[in-house]
C-alpha cells in the first residue's frame, strides 16, 4: 500500500485531521476543540464549530508534513459511535475528499480507533483495554476476532461524570483537568488523606459499573461544606478504583497480563498510577500511550483506517454514521 492515510475525527467536541505514511507510522495531528464558556457541548454548535475550521485544519496537516491532496491515497473517518450531528460533519468531509481524490474511504470504529493507537504506540500484543473517556467507559478484551465487552458504564462515562461535576462548581468545560488538579492540591495540604467524612458510593456492579450516584452523592458533600478540594480527591478515588477493580477481574478472567489504558481521561495521572500498580500487583504491565492519542486525535482514525484498507473499504451506499455504533461490533480483520 503506498501514499498516506488521512483521518478524520468529528465524534464530539474535538475536530482532528491525522495521517499515517504507508507503513502505518503515525504523524501528530492537526486540531481544534470546541470549548463553550458554559455550559456543556451542544451537538449542533459543535457541528457548525468543525465545519468552520475543516478548511484551515485540512491545509494545516497538509503543510505539517510538505504534502500535497493528491499525496493521501486513503481517507478514513469516524463512522460512530459518537454525536450524531458531530459525526454527519466528518463523514461528509471524508465522502467529499474521497470523491475529489479518487481515494478509498474508510468508515472506522472510534473505541477500536483507540485500542489501536495505544497498542501501536505502546507495544502491546493482546491487551485489557480500560477505556474511560467522555462519552464512554469500557473494559474491552480480544476474542474470536471481536473486540469484546467485558464491563461498561450502565449510565453515563466516566468523563461525563466528571465534566458534570464540574459544571456544578463552576468549573468550564473540560473539567476533568480542573478536578486532577484540586486533588492533588488537597494532597499537598493532606499528605495522610483520610476518608472519614469523605466517602462516596460503590460504583462497582459485577463487571458493570456506575458513576451517576457517586457524582450525587459528591455534590452532597460539597452543599454539607466540604471543601471542593477534598472532593475533587475523594470522586478521583473512588471512581478509578472502582475502574480498575473492574480491570483487574477482566485480566483474571481472560488470563491476559497486559493492561491498555485508552480514551481522554487516560491522560490523568493518576488513574495511570493505579493502573500501574495494580497490574504490577499480578506480575503484568500497564501502558497509556502519549497524551496527544489519549484524547480524541486523528491520527488514531488514520491508524485504523490503515490497517483495515488493505481488507475492505466503504462503499458510499454505506458511509452513514452510526451514532451508536459498538465496540464488539467491528470484525478484526489485521493481525
Amino acid at each position: 500500500m503506498s501514499g498516506w492515510t488521512l483521518g478524520i475525527e468529528t465524534t464530539a467536541h474535538t475536530l482532528s485531521f491525522g495521517l499515517v505514511n504507508a507503513d502505518g507510522v503515525p504523524f501528530p495531528s492537526a486540531s481544534d476543540t470546541l470549548r463553550p464558556d458554559q455550559g456543556g457541548i451542544h451537538p449542533r454548535e459543535a457541528a457548525d464549530h468543525h465545519k468552520a475550521v475543516a478548511g484551515h485544519l485540512f491545509r494545516q496537516i497538509l503543510e505539517q508534513q510538505s504534502l500535497s491532496p493528491s499525496d493521501i491515497t486513503t481517507v478514513a473517518y469516524s463512522q460512530g459511535p459518537g454525536l450524531g450531528p458531530c459525526l454527519r460533519v466528518g463523514a461528509a468531509i471524508a465522502r467529499g475528499l474521497s470523491s475529489r481524490l479518487n481515494a478509498p474511504l474508510v468508515g472506522v470504529n472510534h473505541c477500536v480507533a483507540h485500542i489501536e493507537i495505544g497498542r501501536q504506540q505502546c507495544g502491546c500484543d493482546d491487551p485489557v483495554l480500560l477505556y474511560v473517556s467522555g462519552g464512554n467507559t469500557q473494559v474491552i478484551a480480544r476474542l474470536n476476532g471481536r473486540y469484546r465487552v467485558l464491563g461498561e458504564t450502565l449510565d453515563i462515562g466516566i468523563g461525563n461524570m466528571l465534566d458534570k461535576f464540574a459544571r456544578a462548581q463552576g468549573i468550564p468545560f473540560p473539567g476533568g483537568p480542573v478536578i486532577e488538579q484540586k486533588a492533588n492540591e488537597y494532597l499537598k495540604s493532606n499528605p495522610n488523606p483520610s476518608m472519614e467524612g469523605l466517602r462516596l458510593p460503590y460504583a462497582v456492579r459485577g463487571m458493570d459499573l456506575a458513576f451517576s450516584g457517586l457524582m450525587t452523592a459528591a455534590q452532597r458533600l460539597i452543599e454539607n461544606g466540604a471543601s471542593l478540594e477534598s472532593v475533587c480527591w475523594s470522586l478521583q478515588e473512588h471512581a478509578f478504583a472502582a475502574c480498575v477493580e473492574v480491570a483487574e477481574r477482566a485480566m483474571a478472567h481472560t488470563g491476559k497480563r497486559e493492561l491498555l489504558l485508552g480514551g481522554g481521561v487516560a491522560c490523568n495521572e493518576r488513574i495511570r498510577n493505579m493502573c500501574n500498580e495494580m497490574a504490577s500487583d499480578r506480575d503484568g504491565t500497564s501502558h497509556a500511550p502519549p497524551k496527544m492519542y489519549c484524547i480524541d486525535n486523528g491520527t488514531m482514525i488514520a491508524r485504523l483506517g490503515w490497517l483495515e484498507a488493505t481488507k475492505r473499504s466503504t462503499k458510499l451506499s454505506e458511509s452513514a454514521i452510526d451514532q451508536y455504533l459498538r465496540t464488539d461490533q467491528t470484525p478484526i480483520v489485521w493481525p
